[in-house]
Parts: C-alpha cells; sequence; structure tokens
C-alpha cells in the first residue's frame, strides 16, 4: 500500500548498480508532502543508497547506474539538463557523521548562501539566527557564533548540520542514521527537533532503530535485499504488518 497524500517525491521501479550488482530493485513508493517518512531493514538492504538517489548523491560514486524514474513536484530528476546543484538546494541532507566544516558556527551555517553567490549580507544574520532558531540550537551557541564549529559536543554538531542544511531553504530533508553516533539524550533532541520541522519540510530517515522509526515516522517503509517488502502508516507496519517478514523483522526474529 502506497499512502494517499499530496507526494513530494515518487518513485517508479527504481532499480540502483552498483556496476551490474542490483542494490535497490524496481522500487516504487511515494513520500507524502510534510510528513516523516522511515526506511527501515537491515545493514546492506539498500536504505542509504536509495535515499542518496533522491539528491543524486550517488553521482559522486564510480560505476553507479539509477534506471526508472525519481521525481520531485513531477520533474524527473534524472533527465537531462537537471541543474544537480539546484537540486541539492531543494532536497538537503544530513549524514550519519556529524559533518561540521573546520569553519565558525556562523559560517557553517551561512555556507550554502556563499556557495550560491548570494551575497546580500544584510540578511545573513537574520538566515544564521532563524535556522539555528529551527535546528533548536540558538539559546546553546548565540554568544560563540565565531568559534568553533568543531568545539561543539556531537549532538550540537548534528544540530548545527541540520541549520546548516535547512538554511538554504529546502523542500525536503533527506537524514541518513542521524543519531547512531550520539549519546541518549542527544537522540532524544533530534527525534524532538524532527517532529517539530516536519510541519514545514517533508523528512526521510533512515534508520536501524525501530523505535525510532514507530516514534518519529508517520509511514515505514521496509527493505529487504533491495527490495521494497512493504510501506504503509507507520502505526500499522508497527502492530499489524501486512508482510510475515515485516513482523518477522520488526520483532527481532532476523536482521
Amino acid at each position: 500500500m502506497t499512502p494517499s497524500a499530496t507526494m513530494a517525491v515518487r518513485l517508479e521501479a527504481v532499480s540502483i548498480y552498483y556496476g551490474r550488482l542490483a542494490a535497490v530493485q524496481a522500487v516504487t513508493m511515494d513520500f507524502p508532502r510534510n510528513k516523516v517518512v522511515a526506511l527501515i531493514g537491515p545493514s546492506g538492504c539498500g536504505k542509504s543508497t536509495l535515499l542518496r538517489a533522491m539528491n543524486r548523491m550517488n553521482d559522486l560514486i564510480d560505476g553507479v547506474r539509477t534506471a526508472g524514474r525519481i521525481e520531485l513536484d513531477g520533474e524527473n530528476i534524472n533527465a537531462p539538463g537537471v541543474d544537480v546543484i539546484r537540486l541539492r538546494r531543494r532536497v538537503g541532507m544530513v549524514f550519519q557523521k556529524s559533518n561540521p566544516f573546520p569553519k565558525s558556527i556562523y559560517d557553517n551555517v551561512i555556507y550554502g548562501w556563499r556557495i550560491q553567490g548570494r551575497q546580500d549580507r544584510a540578511r545573513w544574520d537574520d538566515v544564521v539566527e532563524t535556522s539555528l532558531r529551527r535546528a533548536g540550537l540558538w539559546d546553546e551557541v548565540k554568544d560563540r557564533l565565531r568559534a568553533s564549529a568543531l568545539e561543539l559536543s556531537g549532538g550540537q554538531m548534528q544540530r548545527l548540520c541540520i541549520a546548516r542544511a535547512i538554511a538554504v531553504n529546502p523542500e525536503i530533508i533527506l537524514m541518513d542514521e542521524p543519531c547512531s553516533a550520539l549519546d541518549p539524550r542527544s537522540t532524544l533532541r533530534i527525534e524532538d527537533l524532527i517532529g517539530e520541522l516536519s510541519p514545514a519540510y517533508t523528512i526521510i530517515i533512515v534508520t536501524h532503530n525501530m523505535q525510532q522509526a514507530a516514534r518519529v515516522s508517520d509511514f515505514t517503509g521496509f527493505l529487504y535485499e533491495g527490495r521494497l517488502v512493504e510501506y504503509d502508516a507507520t502505526s500499522r507496519i508497527f502492530t499489524s504488518p501486512a508482510q510475515k517478514q515485516t513482523e518477522d523483522y520488526i520483532t527481532g526474529r532476523f536482521g
């Protein structure tokens, strides 16, 4: 089953190959606008590969080929002539390991504006404050914006990376295991932040943590060996999945 709602992203028979190896096989699914979708499944099932396809980060890996169709607001993102830089402004990404640049907190947040050549510096302070507020970090760093981002804690670094992603006003935020390197308290703060951001952004998160998927997402897709086994409302996936394979995975019988 595919959720019925206004869709931000549509995948139609998407397969992704590393050379001849099909890491993702004929996945079709829709991602509703301003909702949180979790992708779950065992390691190596294709979750992160599928996620990276949505802003063409796989283009940076030699030998990777994508078949099928990925649409953002009805536009085929793999069509000839698509501006990949513009695409990545619309589809931001937060990685598993927080990756702040070795710059100040301020310069990290405004980085996207700089590389776009947007020199309206009068707005920069507002963009930095707004982004840090949305990421739940402003009150912790407002008095040290010129300090190195590398001085922050792990949880603060990850929230800074979220602030950097939303500073360029994307429509979609991709999150690849954003809490896997964090302590429980920082993980809870990121989960709360996902809930706070979802009314304004479509969020797609890859996670190995079943409890996290159940807590933060509206819809969940379960992948196994590159195939989409089941996709439905999270409440249904975790209480009455249609496929036994899904039930076995979420109850810990394999994975």
